[in-house]
């Protein structure tokens, strides 16, 4: 790779996150001379890499023109597993997807027939994209459990036997592979695209299956000592002899979870509570989700109430977050984040009544206005944190000469 064709990965990247970047801001970010980064620019939107979009919003003086990527300069593909479901889809240097997103259901316990199962669903995918895989930057993967980012090994679900699983799957399709735990994926989302760009301290919390937990501090993403710091699920908040997944008693998300959001439906639905849910489909853990988040927010008073009780207990978690932590914002992610404003209030409860209040008075709580997407959003932008790694030569590059 020229140096050249070195400088201009540099640009797409910072314009990926970007999104829509002045050339001042593009000569801070890449620590290039404000000369340099202007040929480049201009050598870019003649390669037809980037475009003018318009100007930026006043700041008092003569207002900027910002560019942006062009969205089929790059693609990647990007895969976001739960313990139920796998969505994969491919999007463009915009975010955008170019396919259908595609579902698997696919217990993540399988081991290395998952393994196998995931990379031929990569590859169809793929095949079936008619996207030209040499624009193809790479695979992001974001998935649960206790993920070694560095060899790219899951030790607890899709084991196989202890060899890297992004090894595999780049042999089998000739692509870069990147994976993450799903709950950092889903907090670089939210650092990129969501509420906390600019923040320097965030606590995002995944709501899913289980509770997961992102955590930038200072600005960076926190893993801990070895990588598995954010095990927000299986902090032990209650004395309930309820048995959690992890094996221990009393978690976070035996009173907390969108699992136990849907178990507790089921069980009071067929004790003959009353509610709208009696005539929608409840067989599905997915569709029962789903359903429950809809009755909610058409005001069911069960439906509710369910949130009501989770929303409260995430909020007890939360309040141990502030306390260690004092984070200046909550950020309300990931597949729950669609019931929306029903999580608010008996988070802010939990935290009003459970926080001394002087450490949690500037501690905001929003919702994920990326939602379910955070995860899908966050695996491609795992791949794009990387990019200056990955030999990735861009198509129709004419090597444009710096003066």
């Amino acid at each position: 790779m020229s140096k050249v064709e070195g400088y201009i990965k540099n640009m797409i990247k910072e314009l990926y996150f970007g999104q829509a970047l002045s050339c001042t801001d593009i000569s801070r970010r890449t620590n290039k001379s404000l000369p340099v980064t202007t040929k480049l620019l201009n050598d870019c939107i003649e390669e037809g890499f980037v475009f003018e979009t318009g100007y930026a919003p006043s700041t008092g003086g003569r207002r900027a023109q910002t560019y942006s990527l062009k969205s089929d300069v790059i693609y990647i593909v990007s895969v976001a597993m739960d313990q139920l479901v796998t969505r994969l889809v491919i999007m463009d240097g915009q975010n955008n997807n170019v396919t259908d997103v595609r579902k698997l259901d696919l217990a993540l316990k399988q081991g290395q027939e998952g393994l196998l199962v995931l990379t031929d669903a990569i590859s169809q995918l793929i095949k079936d994209s008619g996207v030209s895989k040499e624009k193809i930057v790479g695979i992001g993967i974001g998935m649960p459990g206790f993920v070694d980012i560095a060899k790219g090994i899951n030790h607890t679900f899709l084991n196989n036997d202890g060899q890297s699983i992004t090894s595999y799957i780049k042999k089998a399709t000739g692509l870069p592979v990147f994976l993450d735990n799903d709950s950092s994926l889903i907090a670089l989302a939210e650092q990129k695209f969501g509420h906390a760009q600019d923040q320097q301290n965030v606590m995002v919390i995944n709501i899913g299956w289980g509770i997961g937990l992102g955590m930038l501090i200072n600005g960076n993403l926190f893993r801990g000592d070895n990588g598995l710091a954010g095990e927000f699920s299986h902090i032990p908040v209650f004395i309930n002899n309820k048995l959690c997944s992890c094996g221990k008693t009393g978690c976070l998300e035996t009173e907390a979870s969108m699992l136990l959001i849907v178990e507790k439906a089921k069980s009071e639905i067929e004790g003959g509570r009353m509610s709208m849910l009696t005539q929608m489909n409840l067989e599905s853990t997915e569709n029962a989700a789903n359903a429950i988040m809809s009755a909610a927010l058409k005001g069911d008073t069960f439906a509710v109430e369910l949130f009501s009780e989770a929303g409260y207990n995430i909020g007890r978690g939360a309040a141990i977050l502030i306390h260690l932590l004092n984070p200046k914002l909550i950020v309300l992610s990931g597949r729950g984040a669609a019931a929306d404003k029903l999580w608010l209030a008996p988070v802010q409860q939990a935290i009003n009544e459970h926080c001394i209040p002087k450490i949690a008075e500037h501690t905001e709580v929003k919702i994920s206005t990326l939602g379910y997407q955070a995860e899908l959003i966050g695996a491609a932008a795992l791949v794009m944190e990387h990019y200056n790694e990955i030999n990735h030569h861009i198509q129709g590059l004419r090597k444009p000469i710096l003066n």
